[in-house]
């Protein structure tokens, strides 16, 4: 896109106020500045405003103003560098949850609507929304549908992808299509609303999302357990991928640093087990009904380590004592933020690869980054690890950034060889764009701009997202 003067900026914007109103806009550097910041604050972008409709229809109006302005739209948090012909789009006004339908195990909501807040409410009603992420606390649904959103349960429930019945969506010419039904089972053809799921807002706007809900699991049972290995890790997921079948909701793996690093961000946790164990698992089981998780969860452990496959473990004995066994896979992450910037993944292989990946891919950094910390960890149940890199202490912005460039580059290139993926969860946006196309083949890449091309012709929403298109000159 033009970098414009602060002349034109200006100008756009009294055609903008003039367009929607004053009550939609934020125009003050100070204003919008949270809204032009990344989550760790890695990147910070501009705009020439940043518009906050309520409604649908103000969604509609405010992509129609910006076609006829030749202004692009990026969702909020867009990491681009110079201010530019382009507006932030905030959906936190449209944050109402419209139905909730215990009857129909269904709800309808908005895409500003904050995710913790909606499995609270919909917690209210007796049901359960299986979503669970680190950040449900202040991400939003329509943020969650529009990456496909991973999280901790997707062992049980899947991706984000596999809870959404419908959606409602504003298009690139303004054009509003409503596709929030509820129905389980509807093959008319072409199932569209699966074009915007992942899409990160390349093909239109998300403002309402109708999702699956499931009974609320009155009984969980959540142990932490101290193992040899990531490969027994491993043996014990499919041991109880057998034996807890579906009950099992969340199988996390961790290294015995995750309590180092969670322990500096929330000094007040206690090691919950005595001994030091060279890998962990946080597993959780669910149920309601009749169905005894406590029983099965007892005599699971009884038997792996009877067979030696978990060494120690503690089983939580209250809600309470739960949310503490989690804090410590929160916490984590918190953790490597206070270490300062480092190279972030989010990895997937084949199940059965996955410890030989992580073998081989620590070995090198070792081998070529000895001064780095390389820390793997994560939803291992499901083939993704996030194997993270921290710089040493001490070092320099530079230096940071050399670490982090030469780690990215080592570890893609051991992932390639397991032909894995290098977006389980969490998208492609820009910073990983370079790398997804370098792996494109031909036939991916014409079929990725195609459908951009066909829903999006003027490169408007959110250019530069996943794939470098550049409008005809």
């Amino acid at each position: 896109m033009t970098i414009v003067s602060e002349h034109d900026i200006e100008e756009l914007r009294f055609s903008l106020k003039n367009r929607l109103g004053e009550a939609l806009l934020l125009t003050s550097q100070e204003d919008m500045l949270r809204y032009c910041r990344d989550w760790h604050g890695d990147v910070t972008s501009s705009a020439v405003a940043v518009i906050r409709p309520r409604s649908t229809k103000e969604v509609s109006d405010t992509v129609r103003a910006c076609a006829e302005l030749g202004l692009s739209i990026i969702p909020q948090g867009g990491n681009t560098g110079a201010p530019k012909r382009q507006v932030v789009l905030s959906l936190e006004r449209m944050n109402a949850i419209r139905t909730i339908d215990s009857d129909d195990f269904s709800a309808v909501v908005e895409a500003g609507c904050i995710l913790s807040e909606f499995k609270d409410a919909v917690q209210d009603k007796g049901m359960f929304f299986p979503l669970s992420l680190g950040a449900q606390g202040s991400c939003r649904i329509g943020g969650n549908v529009s990456t496909n959103a991973g999280g901790i349960n997707v062992l049980r429930y899947g991706m984000t992808r596999e809870l959404v019945l419908g959606l409602e969506v504003v298009l690139p010419d303004g054009t509003i299509w409503n596709g929030l039904s509820t129905l389980r089972k509807d093959n008319r053809g072409i199932d569209l609303k699966q074009l915007f799921i992942g899409a990160e807002g390349t093909l239109g706007i998300i403002t309402a999302v109708a999702v699956k809900l499931y009974p609320n699991p009155e009984h969980v049972e959540t142990a932490l357990l101290g193992l040899n290995s990531l490969d027994d890790a491993i043996k014990l997921y499919r041991r109880a991928r057998r034996e807890c079948c579906d009950l099992m909701s969340a199988f996390e793996f961790m290294p015995p640093v995750a309590f180092t690093l969670a322990i500096e961000a929330i000094p007040d946790l206690k090691m919950p087990i005595a001994g030091d164990y060279p890998a962990y698992v946080l597993m959780e089981i669910s149920g309601s009904g009749l169905v005894d998780t406590a029983d099965l969860m007892g005599r699971f452990l009884e038997g792996v380590m009877e067979d030696g496959l978990v060494l120690d473990g503690v089983i939580a004995s209250s809600r309470a004592q739960a949310q503490s066994l989690w804090l410590f896979r929160e916490g984590m992450n918190e953790g490597q933020a206070l270490r300062g910037s480092h190279m972030r993944t989010d990895i997937s292989v084949p199940l059965s690869k996955l410890a030989a990946f992580v073998a081989e891919a620590e070995a090198e950094l070792a081998e070529k980054l000895p001064e780095c910390l390389a820390v793997s960890y994560g939803h291992v149940g499901d083939g993704n690890v996030h194997l993270n890199v921290l710089p040493p202490n001490g070092s320099t912005p530079e230096e940071r950034d050399a670490f982090i460039y030469k780690s990215k580059t080592l570890v893609n290139e051991v992932l390639d060889r397991y032909v894995g993926s290098i977006s389980a969860e969490h998208g492609i946006g820009r910073l990983k764009r370079s790398d997804f196309e370098s792996r494109l083949s031909d036939v991916q890449r014409r079929m990725i701009t195609g459908l951009k091309n066909a829903f999006d012709p003027d490169l408007r929403m959110n250019p530069g997202c996943q794939i470098s298109l550049q409008p005809d000159s």
